[in-house]
């Protein structure tokens, strides 16, 4: 994919109006998914400017990691939003949605296997936003750590930690939030123990006779 990528990037700055469609159609799922994550509902809205923005400055892109370079005119879009809308954004999650979750999900790995669903998105959205934002360019957008840290300012060791602490902290709160866990329950729950003292007497008594 990164071939390809380069290739329509030079394809792209040259006018090809195919390539930068092909440009679009590639990365704008993972953009909206980060941009969820930021500013909520307004992902699309922010994903427009960005995407404005990546049109107009791409004459002037002169190689290097062309997600990160997209992630990071996204990444300044969203705190411009956020700054205009003095607010951290809090996602509903639906239970509906929570459901999807696996019940077992009790490490990183798990999280990281439902991490492009909506349910997942909006509890990433509730992770402490430093950790929420390692876990999107790693697990979402497809990161390594040294160009997710170029992305935001920040050493890659410090990435991979936030990264795996996110994750982890995602998997508990998938199991936390999983309503199957408490559905199943009455059903594996062991069937009662039979009574002692009278009710056993009972079913002894014809013995006795």
């Amino acid at each position: 994919m990164t071939g390809e990528l380069n290739e329509a990037v030079v394809a792209a700055q040259a006018g090809d109006e195919d390539a930068f469609r092909f440009l679009y159609r590639s990365l704008q799922p993972g953009l909206l998914r980060y941009l969820t994550a930021l500013v909520g509902a307004d992902a699309e809205d922010v994903a427009s400017e960005a995407w404005l923005q990546i049109s107009r400055d791409l004459p002037s892109f002169t190689g290097g990691e062309f997600r990160a370079w997209t992630v990071t005119i996204a990444r300044n879009r969203a705190m411009d939003h956020l700054r205009r809308q003095r607010r951290r954004p809090s996602l509903p999650v639906p239970v509906q949605a929570l459901a999807e979750l696996a019940g077992d999900a009790d490490t990183a790995e798990r999280a990281g296997e439902t991490i492009g669903t909506e349910a997942a998105l909006a509890l990433i959205a509730t992770l402490p936003p430093r950790e929420a934002e390692a876990v999107l360019l790693r697990a979402v957008i497809g990161l390594d750590a040294e160009t997710a840290g170029r992305v935001l300012g920040r050493r890659p060791g410090a990435v991979r930690t936030a990264a795996h602490r996110g994750l982890r902290r995602l998997a508990a709160l998938m199991e936390r939030h999983d309503p199957t866990q408490s559905q199943a329950a009455p059903e594996a729950a062991a069937p009662p123990r039979p009574r002692t003292g009278r009710r056993q007497a009972s079913h002894a008594e014809p013995a006795d006779g």
